[in-house]
């Protein structure tokens, strides 16, 4: 009796295991977000997630793929970058010291990539809160840091070319100013770490951070749109400002050099298409980093407004990945674009990595420009 007691609780445990175990494989698979996030952090994670189905695997894979690719191009052209200027004595001028501090800024946003990729094998927050905030820490500083320095970069392309005999900045008003873009991504980056102001929240697949836009309430409200105007629209206006200034001095310098050549009765005190060809190139340059700046942080600052003021059934998880995407690839983007497109910082670091074969072509007229420029600048700093 007790044996065959025995054996139909053991027949019926089994059945209960079995029965659990595909209910559990079942909740895998139909799992919710939020679902592999701890119970007691869940009070940070918005509802409005939970209500979605959970990515399935391979997009986690993807997407950790993507990011990984980004994190090698990206830290491989800024920490060129870092290197050739701090072991090159020729490029550490004041001009350049705003490249290096992007080069900085956007490194520091390649440094937290790692964390995504663990992030995504995990399908959640590895490291929990304490995670979360330092992923947000940083990726605040860096965003931020990095918009008031492309507005810094256009301020000195500004004075070199609006006043090139006594307008360009020295020495110690660049590393002045370099401090300056540290201190302004200070107050935002920080009130949300310690929540003294908003607080740092996962959001879209709840494997990046970011501050918590979709939270109800005046606060957040009031919070978005000062960092809203702080981190994007101050920095953009600044950006616009200085090189549509830029371009109209060098149209009225133009302008002025025909008014001259009238009164000379000549036909062109300008060199013509040089001339032409330098308006062009300054255009250019403006519209790329423009466009580059608009790219990265236009569609964060419309997820965060759409999240904290509009409807938030457009708010899907994958939608909202695609910013974090567009940030991470303008700052492995910028690199290529501001310094080693130089042709002073190409020369410098294909001697530094001539295995590197995409530095090796031209580098002999590279050489000449960069000897051209160098004096050019020792002339304009002992001035």
């Amino acid at each position: 009796m007790n044996v065959n007691h025995s054996i139909a609780a053991a027949h019926a445990h089994f059945l209960q295991g079995s029965l659990s175990q595909g209910i559990s494989m079942q909740s895998d698979e139909d799992s919710f977000l939020g679902s592999k996030i701890d119970s007691d952090y869940m009070s940070y994670i918005h509802p409005h997630w939970t209500t979605f189905r959970a990515p399935a695997a391979y997009q986690h894979f993807l997407l950790g793929l993507l990011y990984l690719v980004i994190l090698v191009v990206g830290m491989l052209g800024n920490l060129l970058v870092i290197v050739a200027y701090f072991t090159s004595k020729s490029l550490r001028t004041p001009s350049n010291t705003f490249v290096v501090n992007l080069a900085i800024f956007d490194a520091l946003m390649m440094s937290k990539l790692p964390m995504f990729v663990l992030n995504s094998a995990v399908e959640g927050q590895i490291f929990g809160k304490i995670g979360c905030d330092i992923y947000g820490l940083i990726g605040s500083y860096s965003g931020m840091g990095a918009a008031v320095t492309n507005a810094a970069i256009a301020f000195d392309r500004y004075r070199t070319i609006a006043f090139p005999l006594d307008g360009r900045l020295g020495m110690k008003a660049a590393i002045g100013l370099v401090i300056f873009t540290w201190i302004w991504a200070t107050p935002f980056s920080i009130l949300p770490f310690f929540e003294i102001w908003s607080r740092y929240a996962p959001e879209g697949y709840l494997t990046t951070c970011s501050f918590d836009y979709m939270r109800e309430g005046k606060a957040t409200q009031l919070f978005t749109m000062t960092i809203f105007s702080w981190a994007y629209v101050f920095p953009l206006l600044m950006i616009a400002l200085f090189y549509s200034r830029i371009i109209s001095h060098v149209r009225a310098h133009e302008n002025m050099l025909k008014e001259q050549a009238k009164r000379m009765n000549v036909k062109s005190l300008s060199q013509g298409d040089n001339e032409k060809s330098a308006e062009i190139r300054i255009a250019k340059v403006a519209i790329s980093i423009v466009i580059l700046y608009i790219c990265a942080w236009t569609p964060y600052a419309l997820v965060a407004l759409i999240g904290c003021f509009g409807d938030k059934n457009l708010m899907t998880p994958t939608f909202c990945m695609f910013p974090a995407i567009a940030c991470k690839t303008v700052a492995c983007i910028d690199p290529w674009v501001y310094a080693i497109n130089h042709p002073r910082f190409r020369a410098e670091i294909q001697k530094k990595v001539p295995w590197l074969c995409i530095f090796g072509q031209d580098t002999k007229s590279s050489d000449s420009k960069s000897a051209i420029s160098e004096g050019s600048d020792v002339k304009s700093e002992t001035a």
